[in-house]
């Protein structure tokens, strides 16, 4: 009975490690096990990068006001964000390229060393918005034009540079990365005197990394000042993971 039970556990155990494996087994007595052999072959990742010159713009701004009342900056608030939106639609931005971000409300304390509490001063009222800017030339003049138009309500949180439509591109990236992944599995199997087989396995994964900083350059002396931003270049980068069977 005991060597029963100990058979038992030993089907048991290996059944689970052909399932961790991915490979089949069989046992005296017992039917074969197939559950797929995913981790033989040669299996080797590929990349391919893309320079690409950002054709878009986006930028995070908005508005602040803070007064002794919420109704009260929330008018200011009101007032300030309409120019602002008048401003970005002035100089071509499409009314589905501005998206609000956030819309908040909160009190502004200070603490009392007398009464050990804080005391309520004023309401702060902030609406931010997120725009797309499809003509990357024209970025520093709208920038101008809305921080104008904002006042010293305006507040603008940064700007970063992205690509519209990158599937072209990530169609090139990948031709690369397969190509990549090609010279790399062949090397391996040359190195071991194997012969690779047919593939079996592959997936991907892409990204774009962070926008570079942009760079602002002044206007030249004696001109009106105005805001000059360089997108400069990005990559877009494609990673790939194939998996080659062995003749």
């Amino acid at each position: 009975m005991k060597n029963k039970i100990l058979l038992g556990v030993g089907v048991v155990v290996i059944l689970i490690m052909a399932v961790l494996t991915g490979c089949s087994t069989q046992t005296v007595g017992q039917p074969i096990v197939n559950v797929g052999c995913q981790q033989t072959g040669v299996w080797v990742s590929g990349e391919g990068r893309v320079t690409v010159v950002p054709d878009l713009a986006i930028v995070t701004l908005g508005v602040s006001a803070q007064t002794a009342t919420v109704a009260e900056s929330q008018a200011q608030a009101a007032v300030a964000m309409d120019k602002v939106m008048a401003a970005l639609k002035a100089e071509g931005v499409a009314e589905k390229d501005i998206q609000t971000q956030s819309y908040n409300i909160y009190q502004v304390t200070r603490w009392d060393d007398k009464t050990q509490q804080s005391i309520v001063i004023g309401y702060n009222v902030s609406n931010t918005v997120v725009a797309k800017l499809r003509e990357i030339k024209k970025a520093g003049a709208i920038i101008d034009s809305v921080v104008a138009a904002g006042g010293d309500n305006i507040r603008f949180n940064g700007i970063n540079f992205s690509i519209d439509k990158p599937e072209q591109y990530n169609t090139q990236a990948r031709d690369l990365a397969m190509k990549d992944a090609k010279t790399k599995a062949d090397q391996m199997a040359k190195l071991s005197g194997l012969t690779l087989g047919p593939v079996t396995y592959i997936t991907e994964s892409s990204y774009v990394p962070v926008s570079p900083s942009p760079v602002y350059k002044d206007a030249a002396m004696g001109a009106t000042p105005s805001t000059s931003i360089s997108a400069g270049e990005m990559e877009v980068v494609l990673n790939v993971q194939v998996a080659y069977s062995i003749k």
